[in-house]
């Protein structure tokens, strides 16, 4: 059965899910009214079923969000168990009252007239910044997720790829309604710049480089790591393919600036050395961010 983590009401975890998912859906539904809906774009999910919907029946997008979200989330629950939370349904109730809120209050006009590649872009962008505070508030998507999810557990697919064929037949879905090849084109734009805003929203921008160093020299180049660079690393014991000689490998996180300090001092004293530099999305610990905070968070 799946866990789901549980908040004293009224403490400070709980204030703070709940200003995530408050704040979340309130970005999340203004992406949508003031940039994706009124370009008519489809950018996958059951919000994208209910634009097009309200373009050929005036059928408030949040309604029908709710309209399709909440027997999802059932089905969900009786097929999957219990891992959506009170916090998912708040989530999407809230987006389907603030999109249906805003646009009620300022209409559907665009905010960017004329321009539906910049509209494309913030879209995305606003999108991808809510749906990464609703996940860090650890509530779910709902909605195609779901059916992804479920999906999923049937076919044995992997789930990313369930939830974009998923999407992508709802962007097609708009281009059979509004007839226009332009839309699933900025729908997809829409999707990328969502996925990596959300990324982005959810492990921060690093700067942060993972290296394993295989060389000769590794005592050398870890007192260069100890006491100049004032960081701590891993020696890892290994065996060359070719030889079959025993070889130290040094395993370190670092900054990209040093990063540089290193790579340079590393060909200094072992042109030959081998270094394997790796994007690290992100690193907890000490030196680097606290594991606390990811937990609290």
């Amino acid at each position: 059965m799946a866990h789901i983590s549980q908040e004293k009401v009224f403490s400070r975890r709980w204030f703070y899910s709940y200003t995530l998912i408050l704040l979340g859906a309130f970005i999340l539904a203004a992406g949508f009214v003031f940039f994706i809906t009124p370009y008519k774009l489809v950018p996958g999910g059951v919000f994208g079923i209910g634009i097009v919907l309200y373009h050929l029946l005036g059928i408030p997008v949040g309604l029908t969000g709710l309209v399709f979200n909440i027997p999802l989330t059932i089905i969900g629950i009786k097929i999957l168990g219990p891992r959506f939370g009170v916090k998912t349904v708040v989530g999407f109730v809230l987006t389907s009252v603030f999109i249906d809120g805003l646009t009620y209050f300022v209409g559907d006009a665009p905010l960017v007239e004329d321009d539906a590649l910049l509209s494309t872009i913030f879209g995305g962008v606003l999108i991808g910044f809510g749906l990464g505070l609703i996940f860090k508030s650890k509530a779910s998507s709902g909605g195609t997720a779901i059916v992804a999810q479920i999906a999923a557990k049937y076919t044995r697919m992997p789930l990313g790829q369930t939830l974009i064929i998923i999407d992508s037949a709802i962007v097609l879905l708009g281009l059979v309604a509004f007839g226009d090849w332009r839309i699933p084109l900025y729908s997809w734009i829409v999707i990328f710049i969502t996925g990596k805003v959300i990324d982005i929203t959810m492990e921060g921008l690093s700067y942060e480089k993972t290296i394993f160093i295989i060389s000769d020299k590794y005592e050398e180049i870890s007192q260069k790591i100890l006491h100049d660079l004032r960081r701590g690393g891993t020696y890892i014991e290994g065996k060359g393919m070719y030889n079959n000689a025993e070889k130290k490998i040094i395993f370190v996180n670092v900054t990209r600036r040093e990063l540089s300090i290193l790579t340079e001092f590393v060909h200094q004293v072992d042109p030959k050395a081998f270094l394997t530099v790796i994007e690290a999305s992100e690193i907890l610990g000490e030196g680097f961010k606290p594991l606390e905070s990811k937990v609290e968070s």
